[in-house]
């Protein structure tokens, strides 16, 4: 039997210049945010590239002529966008004299979705040329984040840290309605949840645009609300209004919008990702504060939504134990990292150490508290 050739990393200057099959042949891309379609419009929108800190530098790796292997990476300035957070790191590293960035980031840009991030049939060869890559450019280190936990596992036995964080996701547990749900939380929680609803919706109406049901005029007020909300969150929102022009002629189904109108005027706004068997839910604002229309755009009508339309799975975005009580349930999130330099690696491992220990806790306690009834 003939030997195999010895993989080789390729860098490309953006998903945009790879053949769109070759991409989502490598990603199967039930998560909607690994698509040629989704990774290419952040490029061609400017919502990554020049001037962002998001640098593309996409990964593949070839086999005896093939591309086996690759993963949507970036060449980070700032850690901003990534919801997992090590400006710490960069402060101790700095303060040593070291250069934190530019660092190595594999990732899904302003994305805290958990899924697969080394795609194709060989991860490990993806984690094999990020380390070459750091080791070759005297990169300070590499990440990988929100990445499933087999990958996180198969990057451990390669030597790279580890490190948890919590998340809320909802599951269906076979409900047939969202009155099948409400049956299975208890009594005082189920009264407060329909409480929250008939406050929310009161004079409001619901409107569920998917794809190109969502027009120019729907896209103008979301694309207000994000602005909206991203301004009072974290300075500048990192899509630009760009992405939202083509959004909808780019990435069709793969986007629902839940909208709330009083007197056929939107006054708030929820923008969802739809993959194979989850939800995203990823943007929200709103021009007309009402009580407890956040929960019911964000969280109740999308387990409605999917539960109608067979998705297993709700991903509501980061943080945010206020989910606890609306039926997500916690979660621990993975990310990995890279670091070749001896000293700064142990202190980093020893506050991961640490960190975990406290993530388990929070695990275990937050696990109590579900809304669920007893059995």
């Amino acid at each position: 039997m003939a030997d195999r050739d010895p993989p080789s990393i390729r860098i490309s200057d953006s998903v945009a210049q790879i053949a769109p099959e070759q991409w989502d042949g490598l990603a199967e891309a039930a998560d909607p945010f690994l698509s040629h379609a989704f990774l290419s419009l952040l490029e061609r929108s400017d919502s990554v590239g020049e001037g962002s800190g998001w640098s593309p530098l996409p990964l593949l790796v070839e086999q005896d002529g093939k591309v086996v292997a690759g993963a949507p990476a970036y060449l980070k300035s700032h850690s901003q966008g990534e919801y997992v957070f090590d400006q710490g790191w960069a402060d101790a590293w700095e303060r040593a004299g070291g250069d934190y960035y530019p660092k190595l980031q594999i990732a899904v840009p302003f994305t805290p979705v958990v899924g697969r991030r080394l795609l194709g049939s060989a991860p490990e060869l993806v984690l094999a040329g990020a380390e070459a890559v750091v080791r070759q450019n005297d990169l300070s280190s590499a990440h990988v984040t929100f990445l499933d936990e087999a990958e996180a596992e198969l990057a451990k036995s390669r030597g790279w840290l580890v490190r948890h964080g919590i998340q809320y996701h909802w599951r269906d547990r076979g409900y047939g309605t969202f009155d099948d749900f409400l049956a299975a939380l208890s009594s005082r929680k189920r009264k407060a949840m329909r409480k929250e609803r008939e406050a929310a919706r009161a004079g409001l109406t619901f409107r569920h645009l998917r794809g190109r049901e969502v027009g120019a005029s729907e896209m103008d007020a979301m694309w207000g609300f994000y602005q909206d909300t991203g301004s009072r969150k974290w300075g500048r929102p990192y899509l630009t209004r760009a992405f939202f022009d083509s959004a909808v002629e780019s990435l069709g189904d793969q986007l629902l919008l839940f909208l709330a109108e009083r007197d056929g005027r939107p006054i708030a706004g929820a923008l969802n990702w739809v993959g194979d068997d989850t939800l995203y839910g990823r943007y929200w604002g709103c021009s007309e504060e009402v009580p407890f229309l956040h929960f019911e755009l964000c969280y109740y009508q999308s387990i409605e939504w999917a539960i109608a339309n067979g998705r297993s799975t709700v991903q509501a975005g980061a943080q945010g134990e206020h989910k606890l009580a609306r039926g997500y349930e916690p979660v621990r999130t993975h990310s990995v990292h890279f670091i070749p330099h001896p000293g700064f690696r142990d202190a980093v491992a020893r506050f991961l150490v640490d960190e975990q220990a406290m993530v388990a806790a929070e695990l275990e306690a937050l696990a109590a508290e579900l809304p669920f009834r007893k059995e």
